[in-house]
């Protein structure tokens, strides 16, 4: 609404520079101000309408205040049209012309030129009395002061104000009462109205003492509260109210990111789904992500029972280390059927000709909460290897990274609830005994995980996406990747199998003549036999050798050679004695088979086709599933059995160093195509208890 007149005319009583003024006369953009003491001060009009104190206390009538038209939305058609109806006859007693036929000629009774204003107002008064309304000269009067005061609003019924106080006519000392209450409400547990009209009570008489200030009703009340309480979910979910609570009053901040890497966020949350861990039980898990401001690209996600530190600093190797094609992929997710700059990239790294529709994005700062695993001593030192910039964001603020707290949430609902065994966030959502339908494991449930990413996640238009130019279409994550690659030049530099050691946890243990001992396991090797019974020359005492390990692959550790200062890998001593389900043969075998489909032309429609088979999948459960643990405690005994088998031998993701192949493993092969000998049998006579034992045969 405009507060004050459009124009400014000779005549004027304005108010500049802390005292009242007469505009005397208008000379282009020069004003000539006479005060009440005669004294005469020309200003510039720009200088005079910008300054705070500038104010038209009194307006030549002929220039009513019309009030703009959306303010009267949401009101009665009826309202409207009566105030639009005296705005008429109002406007005709002070400018003597017709809103409804401005070409009509000015009636002689209200010609300002000729009727003083009390003359107009009072044959206004007797005209609209000869039409059958009753008024008087005051209510006119007050709706001329009213309409040159607020225009058309102040013309409205007062029954339909425009802005009401929302707390209405309730003693101000209850509404600051009220006010207290609702704040210390949003870290307590929900309660009932009836408990917070209880503490609304007490702090009446706390402040004011027992009866000073009357308790309103209890209808009025309730009114209050849902006024006050609106938008921080007084009495609905705590968790939600204390979300709400920690925003902040003022604008939010924003971080920009003009390049891939610039600015990442991760975080750690628990998956709303029940899996079949190694041991054989059902229980949730949590999964820990990565995720880039610039191009929403979920760099890394891995599902975990807890996450620790190794986790996290994993999790950074796994973002700078192309994602390859597994066995059973659809072509359509390879990266060189999609539009990521993979022809440029492959100079850098020849691993992308074999990688997934994944952007490798090397980190520059990455913006973590205050967890343990993100502020361990592991994640920090991976962090000053790869030259990252670490930001913890600030105590109880989650506002500090606010992408990686919604991409996570996506995945919650765009993953998680395909899944058989999906528990709901929280146990109103949660189903009849979830647990029994759980039958993915928690491998099984990460490699869904990772094509559901390449599939899903990558080639999804996102809404926060979308460029200046063409703000109509949101761009992909690999979209945006490939344009701002092309604009920032940004060229990801992958991670070598040795910088993937350093990243690995570290330990000292002292290097025996059997070798390393590590968590009761034995590792050895032929490469530490000059090294045997040395001492590292390292550490506090000099004796013990810093190990590296990976805890989620038992099969071997690394240790650097104190003169040549290269790795060596050391192998478990049991390691050849377990099975190899999936060993590199049948890797290799399979990815030859996956090459040789030949399939061509991926476009959108054979990704959303591969995207929604993998949903499919995933709802349906594995092909064997494992066995309902509850009721069959045998067969969960020799799940386990077979699982930390297979753990142990588990082929990791990363690349290998040069030597990282157990001795032998090369000639299995060759050994397994080789039939063995098979020894000569000796039958047994049977036995007979009849016989002299003494006898000789």
């Amino acid at each position: 609404m405009l507060t004050r007149p459009r124009l400014l005319s000779v005549g004027d009583r304005v108010r500049f520079s802390g005292r009242e003024h007469t505009v005397a006369a208008l000379s282009g953009s020069l004003v000539r101000l006479v005060d009440d003491v005669q004294d005469v001060a020309a200003v510039l009009l720009p200088h005079l309408l910008a300054s705070e104190d500038f104010e038209i206390l009194h307006a030549v009538p002929g220039r009513p205040v019309v009030s703009a038209s959306d303010l009267l939305d949401g009101l009665p058609e009826a309202v409207i049209e009566r105030a639009e109806w005296w705005q008429g006859h109002l406007v005709e007693m002070l400018t003597g012309r017709s809103l409804a036929d401005p070409d009509r000629p000015v009636r002689e009774k209200y010609d300002p030129a000729v009727r003083s204003l009390r003359q107009r107002e009072l044959a206004k008064v007797a005209e609209l009395r000869e039409g059958g309304l009753s008024v008087s000269l005051s209510w006119v009067q007050q709706l001329r002061a009213r309409f040159e005061d607020k225009g058309l609003s102040g013309l409205v019924d007062g029954r339909w104000q425009l802005r009401p106080q929302v707390t209405g006519r309730v003693d101000p000392r209850v509404v600051a009462a009220l006010e207290q209450v609702v704040a210390d409400q949003a870290e307590r547990s929900t309660v009932s109205g009836a408990v917070l009209r209880h503490r609304l009570e007490r702090v009446l008489e706390d402040e004011h003492g027992r009866g000073v200030v009357p308790l309103p009703s209890r209808a009025t009340f309730y009114r209050l509260l849902s006024v006050m309480g609106s938008g921080r979910h007084t009495l609905e979910s705590a968790r939600t109210r204390r979300s709400l609570a920690k925003r902040p009053d003022r604008m939010f901040g924003q971080v920009i990111a003009a390049r891939p890497g610039e600015v990442m966020e991760i975080d750690s949350t628990p998956l709303d789904v029940l899996v079949v861990h190694d041991d054989g039980t059902v229980d949730s898990c949590e999964l820990t992500g990565l995720v880039d401001l610039a191009t929403r690209t979920l760099a890394a996600a891995v599902l975990r029972p807890s996450t620790k530190a190794v986790d996290a600093a994993l999790l950074l190797a796994r973002a700078m280390t192309p994602e390859p094609m597994r066995p059973g992929w659809p072509e359509a997710l390879r990266m060189t059927r999609s539009v990521l700059p993979h022809a440029s990239l492959l100079d850098v790294d020849a691993r992308l000709a074999q990688a997934a529709a994944v952007p490798v994005i090397t980190p520059e700062t990455i913006v973590c909460d205050r967890g343990r695993a993100f502020l361990s001593d592991t994640f920090r030192r991976a962090c000053h290897t790869l030259e990252i910039s670490l930001q913890p964001a600030h105590p109880d603020t989650p506002t500090d990274k606010p992408h990686i707290e919604r991409t996570l949430g996506s995945v919650a609902s765009m993953f998680a609830q395909f899944l058989p065994g999906h528990k709901g966030r929280s146990t109103e959502h949660r189903g009849t005994e979830p647990e029994h339908e759980a039958v993915w494991s928690i491998h099984q449930l990460q490699a869904l995980l990772e094509e559901w990413v390449v599939a899903r996640w990558q080639p999804r238009p996102h809404d926060g996406l979308r460029d200046p130019l063409m703000p109509g279409r949101p761009l992909s994550p690999n979209e945006k990747y490939a344009a701002l690659v092309a604009a920032a030049g940004h060229v990801p530099v992958t991670l070598s199998p040795t910088e993937y050691i350093e990243l690995l946890p570290r330990t000292r243990r002292t290097l025996n003549a059997y070798g390393f001992k590590l968590n009761h396991r034995i590792y050895d090797g032929p490469d530490l036999g000059d090294l045997r019974r040395e001492y590292s020359g390292s550490g506090q005492d000099g004796r013990r050798w810093q190990v590296h390990y990976d805890p989620y692959d038992i099969s071997r550790i690394w240790v650097r050679h104190p003169r040549t200062q290269d790795w060596i890998t050391v192998f478990w001593r049991h390691l050849r004695t377990a099975p190899v389900p999936m060993g590199e043969l049948a890797w290799d075998q399979a990815r030859k088979v996956l090459a040789g489909r030949g399939a061509s032309g991926a476009g959108e429609e054979e990704i959303a086709r591969a995207a929604a088979e993998l949903l499919g999948r995933m709802a349906a459960g594995p092909d064997s599933p494992p066995q309902d643990c509850p009721k069959r405690a045998a067969s969960r005994r020799r799940d386990r059995r077979v699982a930390a088998r297979t753990r142990a031998t588990a082929d990791p993701a990363y690349p290998r160093p040069p030597g990282s192949t157990p001795p032998g493993e090369e000639d299995q092969a060759r050994e397994s195509e080789t039939p063995e000998k098979v020894a000569d049998v000796i039958p047994l006579g049977l036995f007979d208890p009849l016989e002299d034992p003494w006898r000789r045969s």
